[in-house]
């Protein structure tokens, strides 16, 4: 009788199965699209024409804000955001282009996209493969992972801002066996 080893109708910690389907990611400035890659802001430029543009400012209660700041309040206004700031900026940015996204693979290529200027590794800090071999970037876990964990409702819940995982560039190993990686935790930075 295997009813021993059988898994309990309820266990806190077994996570729900899931299908995971693979999408590319869509580029961040598609061919056909109005953002101009060199803005800064990544503002979208809707209208060629100055006065149209002017006429846009003077509407609406936005405008009307932005109209009684001065350029000396609007320079100080942006300089106050940090480089914290704009590093979780991007990050947001991009889980806005794919909300469902849990994991993010790309070995070799663009690095990952931290939540936060705190605690990303140097190199050294990413210890070699047991081949010898250095390990290089493959993929990260996303934190919308955790919403469908359903890890709120466990007393001690899990968090994290980004999981990354560092494999062997040599890509040692042969057959079907499993190898130890190197995964680099990232929390959301306490100012976030």
């Amino acid at each position: 009788d295997g009813s021993a080893d059988a898994i309990p109708e309820h266990n806190e910690f077994l996570f729900p199965e899931y299908e995971i389907l693979i999408e590319p990611e869509e580029p961040e400035f598609p061919a056909d699209s109005s953002m101009d890659p060199n803005d800064e802001q990544g503002a979208v430029d809707t209208s060629k024409d100055p006065e149209e543009q002017e006429e846009l400012r003077a509407t609406g209660s936005a405008g009307e804000a932005f109209q009684s700041l001065d350029e000396e309040t609007l320079e100080a206004m942006a300089k106050h955001e940090t480089e914290e700031d704009k590093i979780f900026q991007t990050f947001k940015e991009r889980v806005a282009a794919e909300p469902e996204q849990i994991i993010r693979y790309c070995r070799g290529g663009e690095g990952p996209i931290w939540v936060s200027g705190e605690n990303i590794p140097e190199e050294k800090d990413i210890p070699n493969c047991l081949c010898g071999a250095k390990r290089i970037f493959e993929f990260q876990i996303m934190p919308q992972l955790l919403n469908h964990l359903r890890v709120d409702s466990l007393g001690e819940s899990i968090d994290w801002g980004t999981l990354v995982v560092y494999t062997c560039a040599d890509n040692c190993g042969e057959g079907n066996e499993y190898l130890e990686e190197f995964i680099w935790k990232q929390d959301f930075s306490a100012g976030s």
